[in-house]
């Protein structure tokens, strides 16, 4: 087993190993009890010995339609035995301690083995959707000199392992899983000869770990300008899992549905490794294929999982497509990335029984996490996180003890502390990251005093200011004559329309006021949607008349980026 923590083998030499923090950083976390001893590797193997036959993760049920692979379910000892064949086969290869790596793979069995397997031997994953292509996986590649790519044969009716060849250049080794592994590929999966796991046994044994060595690079959304790359360690991985862990409730017992790629924050934090600190059972899913997912949901009987808005509000309004759904094991819904809708949230656990969470998070370490214990009304929930810096008032989650959290003025800089003032989220604490990879961003997001600078505006909210409500980006927000408009608060408010599908506000160019909002909407099946209609339905909910959109435009879909994020800049670019 690999030494752990702070401790340092005198008789190993570290190979150029990357690690996040600043030392005195890792030795405060460390003495708080913020971050733990203990690294993920660690935490995977005493989940095998605890509970080693207990089913632990399960592929998509349509894994066949998806990649050719026959679906299938893994205990945590076989889990194991695939983590021990992948990482020697790596081993065997080349991959060591402080390696970059490349993953393209959809949520599988073998992706969550992959992901611990180059844990396991100090390597460091870079993850990429599967719908990269070319462009954005060589850039990856180049930017993080990558030593390989992992991938699978075929997925649907791209052949990414031939693809990934293609961008793979001297020194950059490709591995596949089958079926349709092409020449000059490394096939990945297969049981090893005992000498192989034999040699990753001593290859351990040699090892030195930290909880503060980088194990992946992961990348912002690209939503306005290009990727950057967003390294994170053992620690503040942990630190993130184990809030999500509390808001939701995941236990032993549960079952957790991952719809989510497991590439950033939303995967990760969201189910794979609050899953792993809790033991219990991940069901795999992606891309999002509804009656899959329903089928998967009553077949595992889910506990927990995550839902975007968008379908919180179809499920609660179409009672022909909820009769698809048995969802009488479900406790408990994750949902986030666009206003949740308070009648939609009070539906779910009025009606369903289900209680919806509100999450509010990014890549870089942003976390707030409204859950049911903290905020039970749901009305409230759905608008509004709790203010981990609120005085007097304890939170359920162990993050929000241990994170620092201000809203400042974006005109003046000064801290907002009177309720109803609106102010940018700066958060400190261990689960923010440490800044960017080298090369993919211009500046650090840090203020003077080490907050993280989230480019959010909040309002403060509720009495004390126990509560934030969102109002949105910094860089999107609409002013028109010197107003502000938030296109998320007008967003939030036109979901509930019943002939709008999805909608998104933008601005566009005006002499006069400099700019003016348009409503970029995908009417409802059979709806026919006018920009009075749009009016109407904003007005009756006594709107300013400076936030109405003063434009239509229909589109059958808004154009999103691989995890789901608006892309408003090629809305903007339209108008």
């Amino acid at each position: 087993m690999a030494e752990s923590a702070t401790s340092a083998s005198t008789s190993t030499v570290r190979p150029d190993v990357s690690t996040c923090h600043p030392e005195d950083t890792v030795r405060e976390y460390l003495a708080r009890g913020w971050w733990d001893a203990e690294t993920i590797p660690e935490l995977f193997r005493r989940r095998v010995i605890e509970t080693p036959d207990a089913p632990a993760v399960t592929d998509p049920a349509n894994l066949t339609a998806l990649t050719g692979a026959d679906p299938r379910t893994a205990t945590w000892r076989e889990l194991d035995d695939l983590v021990v064949d992948i990482a020697a086969a790596l081993l065997d290869n080349g991959i060591r301690q402080g390696t970059t790596v490349a993953v393209q793979l959809p949520n599988t069995v073998v992706l969550t083995a992959v992901y611990l397997a180059l844990w396991r031997l100090g390597a460091v994953a870079t993850p990429m959707p599967v719908s990269y292509r070319r462009h954005e996986l060589s850039g990856i590649v180049a930017v993080t000199a990558a030593a390989a790519i992992i991938t699978v044969g075929a997925l649907g009716d791209r052949e990414l392992a031939a693809e990934a060849l293609t961008v793979a250049g001297e020194g950059c080794a490709v591995f596949a899983f089958a079926p349709g592994v092409p020449d000059g590929a490394i096939p990945l999966g297969d049981p090893v000869e005992s000498v192989s796991r034999e040699r990753l046994r001593d290859y351990e044994s040699g090892l030195t770990v930290t909880v503060n060595d980088r194990v992946t690079i992961c990348w912002t959304s690209g939503t306005e300008a290009a990727p950057k790359g967003i390294p994170r360690c053992h620690g503040d991985w942990l630190a993130v899992a184990e809030g999500v862990q509390d808001g939701l409730g995941i236990t032993s017992e549960s079952v957790v549905l991952n719809p989510f790629p497991m590439v950033n924050m939303a995967g990760f934090a969201g189910s794979f490794l609050p899953w792993l600190i809790a033991g219990g059972h991940l069901v795999q899913h992606h891309p999002l294929d509804l009656p899959v997912f329903f089928g998967q949901i009553a077949t595992h009987r889910v506990t927990h999982t995550s839902m975007p808005p968008a379908l919180l509000t179809m499920l609660l309004h179409n009672e022909t497509l909820r009769a698809q759904a048995d969802l009488s094991s479900l406790r408990t819904v994750g949902s986030g990335g666009a206003p949740l809708p308070p009648p939609v949230v009070r539906g779910w656990q009025e009606e369903l029984g289900i209680s919806v969470l509100n999450f509010f998070g990014s890549n870089e370490g942003v976390s707030l996490l409204g859950a049911p214990a903290d905020i039970p009304d749901p009305t409230v929930r759905a608008q509004h996180l709790p203010h981990y810096g609120a005085p007097g008032v304890q939170w359920t989650t162990r993050l929000a003890a241990r994170t620092a959290v201000k809203l400042v003025d974006v005109t003046t800089g000064e801290t907002v502390t009177e309720v109803g003032g609106r102010g940018e989220l700066r958060m400190r604490g261990p689960a923010v990251f440490a800044g960017y990879l080298p090369g993919t961003a211009t500046s650090e997001p840090f203020d003077d005093d080490g907050f993280l600078c989230s480019g959010d505006v909040f309002e403060l909210r509720g009495d004390g200011g126990r509560y934030l409500r969102f109002v949105d980006r910094v860089k999107e927000i609409i002013i028109r004559g010197g107003m502000n408009i938030a296109p998320a608060e007008i967003e939030g408010l036109l979901a509930d329309h019943p002939g709008i599908a999805d909608v998104a506000i933008v601005g566009y160019p005006d002499a006069v006021l400099g700019e003016k909002c348009c409503a970029v909407v995908v009417p409802a099946p059979g709806a026919t949607v006018t920009l009075a209609d749009v009016v109407a339905h904003l007005q009756s909910r006594e709107v300013a008349s400076f936030k109405l959109p003063e434009r239509l435009e229909l589109v059958d879909v808004l154009p999103r980026n691989p995890v789901g994020k608006l892309l408003r800049r090629e809305l903007r670019a339209r108008l």
